[in-house]
């Protein structure tokens, strides 16, 4: 698949799946909402009910800011799957007043209803794309 279909792919996504690397060198993934602008890919923090607003993620991202965004498509038809990774550094955006990150905010209200109704007190986490690999059954 090349680069710009898979980018395609990601930007038409509804939901991926972020992976962070725990303190423990563990694989952390969950699923997030999102949007791709350009070559960032962000999520917030929402008020999806959560034990705490200070996740494990931001504590991964924190340490380490290496992480991954995977989004997948499945059907029984095996010729129509695909999936998209997209690997970079994260940055969390603590602030979100900020430009960049009250633009992100702009950018995933548009996508989803929800952030509309209720927009995330984030923080926001900015994923710099430094490599985009994908496959398609077609």
């Amino acid at each position: 698949m090349n680069e710009a279909r898979a980018r395609e792919l990601l930007g038409g996504a509804r939901v991926a799946r972020l992976a962070t690397v725990a303190r423990d060198g563990r694989p952390r993934i969950v699923p997030i909402t999102f949007v791709l602008a350009g070559e960032v890919v962000y999520h917030a923090v929402d008020d999806k009910p959560k034990a705490t607003r200070r996740l494990a993620r931001l504590d991964d991202l924190a340490a380490d800011p290496r992480a991954a965004v995977l989004a997948d498509h499945y059907e029984e038809d095996w010729s129509a799957l695909w999936w998209v990774r997209a690997d970079g550094r994260a940055r969390l955006l603590e602030d979100v007043r900020e430009s960049e990150a009250a633009r992100a905010l702009d950018l995933l209200a548009e996508r989803y209803a929800q952030y509309r109704e209720r927009r995330p007190a984030g923080p926001v986490v900015a994923l710099d794309v430094e490599r985009i690999i994908g496959w398609a059954g077609r």
